[in-house]
């Protein structure tokens, strides 16, 4: 048996990570969602604090690219995503994202939310999103939609922002196969928010940074392919190749993809974190 086959994957042990490495690390994985097009002005990630679990970190209201110290980050309380410290600075409206998130899972230790323009057709279209190649094993089978137009009372303002922990609840649910799931864990590793954008969590940033950057990628080539099959057939008005069926991963290849994913994205962390640290947008401080 090789190692792809079994990579003995061990789990960190989030609980004893360092907490100014943690934020340092924080820092640089804003910028690598920003250099992947993942966020731009909006979107945000956060991390659980590894000694603390009742609260949660992110940075202040800001672009991610842009975030460059300790200072511009913000500790949350999980319970009500209310600041720790009462004179903090300026948060982002939608901090009851993660703070649900965190809330409703304890082992989920990173979130991210991106509104990604190669995802939004999915959002949008009623197209349900596959994983169509190997990279992105973790989609599952079934990625759900949290709609929040079904969750507006009258009056409400319709700004599809996730501003409040009610909304928040709603969105983190959707983690779960269905209502009536009491799972601690998230049974989804991705939710698509309709006209809004996605979310996707972690063990740790490693993990949550992947599955962000390939949800992206796998929502681009999906529609590449089908744009290609479409245009191809009417082109040549005939059925050739029909035996290369638009068809996502198999049940098996997800679970096997999956494990192989786990084993090896450490490999593009390093990259990406590389890169970020070679251009001279990105400047961190932590």
């Amino acid at each position: 048996m090789d190692w792809y086959t079994n990579p003995g994957v061990v789990q960190k042990d989030w609980s004893k990570e360092n907490l100014q490495e943690l934020r340092r690390k924080l820092i640089t994985a804003n910028h690598v969602l920003h250099n992947h097009g993942v966020v731009d002005a909006y979107g945000h990630i956060s991390i659980r604090h590894p000694q603390k679990t009742e609260i949660y970190i992110m940075c202040g209201y800001m672009a991610p690219a842009i975030v460059t110290s300790s200072d511009d980050l913000i500790e949350y309380w999980v319970k009500d995503s209310s600041t720790v410290d009462p004179n903090a600075k300026k948060g982002y409206s939608e901090r009851f994202i993660h703070g649900e998130v965190f809330r409703m899972f304890p082992s989920v230790n990173c979130v991210v939310h991106s509104h990604a323009e190669d995802v939004l057709p999915y959002v949008t279209s009623g197209v349900p999103l596959l994983p169509v190649f190997h990279m992105s094993g973790f989609l599952g089978d079934d990625v759900p939609v949290f709609d929040i137009g079904e969750m507006y009372e009258a009056g409400e303002q319709q700004d599809l922002l996730v501003r409040n922990a009610n909304l928040g609840t709603g969105l983190a649910s959707r983690f779960r196969i269905d209502a009536q799931s009491t799972s601690s864990d998230p049974e989804h590793n991705v939710v698509l928010m309709r006209r809004h954008g996605y979310t996707t969590h972690g063990a740790d940033i490693e993990t949550a940074v992947y599955r962000a950057i390939y949800t992206k990628i796998n929502a681009k080539v999906q529609t590449d392919s089908m744009m290609l099959r479409q245009a191809f057939q009417a082109s040549t008005g005939t059925q050739a190749y029909a035996k290369f069926n638009f068809e996502p991963l198999t049940e098996d290849m997800r679970t096997g993809c999956m494990k192989m994913n786990t084993g090896t994205q450490d490999k593009p962390w390093k990259l990406w974190v590389a890169e970020v640290e070679k251009s001279s947008l990105y400047i961190n401080r932590g």
